[in-house]
C-alpha cells in the first residue's frame, strides 16, 4: 500500500480491533504453482501476547496454499467507500476512496485436530452469539467432529503488518466533517472510523 505517513496505522491494538470488526479475510500465498487466494473467517487469538489470528481452511486449500511452509499474506478490509469531490470546497475536484485496510504477514502454524476443533467451536460460538437462538457445535458434537475433519485449523502470529486508515485526515476539519455527515447515511461504519481518526489527531 502507498506509504502516506498520516494514514499509517502502527498500533497492533488498532489492527486487532480492525480484525475483530471485520472477520472475513483474504489469505494469499505465493506457491510453487503461483499465487493462490482463499477467503475465511478470522478471529484474534485473545490469549496470545502478540498479535495472532486464528482461522481454518477447508480441505484441500491447505495443500494449495502449501500451508505452514512459507510466509502468508492475510488482507483485512474494514469500512470503505467512494468520497465525492462534491463534498469538498469549491475548486478541489479530485475525488478519492476512504478505507481502513491491513495486510498481515506471518507463517501459519497448522493446528492438531483437537486444537482445530477448539478453534471451530470458538468461531461458531463467536458468530452465533449474535443470534437470539444461536447454536453451538456442542449440540451435536459427534456430527460436528466428523465435519471438522474436512478442515485444517491455523494459528498465525503476525510478524509484521502494513495498515492504513485513510480517512480524510489531510482535509480541513470542516471538509472532513462534511464528508463524515454525508457518509452517516450511506456508510455509518466508515463515518464512525472517521470520527475516531479525528479524535485521535
Amino acid at each position: 500500500m502507498r506509504h502516506t505517513p498520516h494514514f499509517l496505522m502502527t498500533d497492533p491494538a488498532e489492527v486487532a480491533r480492525l480484525v475483530r470488526g471485520n472477520p472475513w479475510s483474504t489469505f494469499v500465498s505465493s506457491t510453487a504453482a503461483g499465487l493462490v487466494a482463499s477467503h475465511y473467517p478470522t478471529l484474534v487469538d485473545e490469549d496470545a501476547e502478540e498479535l495472532t489470528i486464528l482461522s481454518h481452511f477447508g480441505r484441500p486449500d491447505e495443500e494449495l496454499h502449501e500451508l505452514g511452509r512459507h510466509e502468508m499474506l492475510v488482507i483485512v478490509q474494514g469500512p470503505h467507500d467512494y468520497v465525492s469531490s462534491s463534498w469538498y470546497a469549491e475548486g478541489d475536484d479530485i475525488p478519492t476512496w476512504n478505507h481502513v485496510t491491513a495486510h498481515l504477514y506471518g507463517v501459519p502454524e497448522i493446528l492438531s485436530p483437537e486444537e482445530n476443533y477448539a478453534v471451530l467451536s470458538r468461531l461458531t460460538d463467536h458468530f452465533e452469539g449474535g443470534f437470539e437462538h444461536g447454536r453451538s457445535l456442542a449440540l451435536d458434537e459427534e456430527r460436528s467432529r466428523r465435519a471438522a475433519k474436512g478442515t485444517v485449523g491455523l494459528r498465525m502470529r503476525v510478524t509484521r503488518f502494513d495498515a492504513r486508515a485513510k480517512l480524510s485526515q489531510n482535509k480541513a476539519p470542516e471538509v472532513a466533517e462534511r464528508i463524515t455527515a454525508e457518509l452517516d447515511a450511506r456508510n455509518p461504519a466508515l463515518a464512525d472510523e472517521m470520527r475516531r481518526a479525528r479524535a485521535a489527531q
